[in-house]
C-alpha cells in the first residue's frame, strides 16, 4: 500500500468519524441539542408571553372536534376554575338502541358545550344531559370547571349545575 493511499484512506475514516458524531450530536432528540438550544433560545421579557417548556397533552374533549394549532391551551388543574364566558355551540355523541320489545336506551352518551371567554379562548367542557338542555346560548354567566368538566353555570336569570 502507498503512502498517498494510506493517507486517503485516513481521511476519509476521519470524515465518516466527525459526520457520525455530527449527526449525534445535532439529531432532534440528542440531549446535547435540547441542552445547546437553551442557550441559543430566544425569550421575550414579557410576563404575557407563554410558556413553551413542556409538551400540551390533548384533552378528552379533543378528541371529538380537535382544535386548531393557534388556539390557546386550555387549563388543566384539578382546582375548580370560574370565569366569565358565553355558551357559543352545543355538541352530542349519543348511540340509541332500540330492542325487540320496542325499549329504547342511550348508551355512550357524550355531551360538550364550547364556550368563549372574555379574553377569546375557547373553551370545551364535558357535562351531564340535563345541564346540556339548561345552559342557554349567547348568555354571557360565570362558567365554573374542573379539568374540562361542568362544575355549574350561574348567569342572570339562573344558576345551572353539572
Amino acid at each position: 500500500m502507498t503512502e498517498q493511499l494510506r493517507n486517503l484512506l485516513i481521511l476519509l475514516g476521519a470524515i465518516v468519524v466527525i459526520l457520525i458524531l455530527i449527526m449525534l450530536l445535532f439529531s432532534g432528540k440528542s440531549s446535547f441539542r435540547r441542552l445547546l438550544s437553551v442557550f441559543l433560545e430566544e425569550r421575550s421579557d414579557d410576563d404575557d408571553a407563554p410558556d413553551r417548556s413542556g409538551p400540551v397533552k390533548k384533552s378528552l374533549a379533543d378528541r371529538r372536534g380537535g382544535s386548531a394549532p393557534d388556539e390557546p391551551v386550555q387549563k388543566r388543574t384539578s382546582e375548580p376554575i370560574v370565569e366569565m364566558a358565553t355558551l357559543i355551540r352545543k355538541s352530542d355523541d349519543r348511540l340509541r338502541v332500540i330492542e325487540s320489545t320496542g325499549q329504547v336506551k342511550l348508551v355512550d352518551e357524550y355531551y360538550e358545550l364550547v364556550f368563549v371567554t372574555r379574553k377569546g379562548q375557547k373553551l370545551k367542557i364535558e357535562c351531564s344531559a340535563e345541564a346540556y338542555e339548561k345552559v342557554p346560548f349567547n348568555q354571557l354567566g360565570s362558567l365554573t370547571y374542573r379539568r374540562n368538566t361542568l362544575v355549574k353555570f350561574k348567569y342572570y336569570e339562573d344558576t345551572v349545575f353539572n
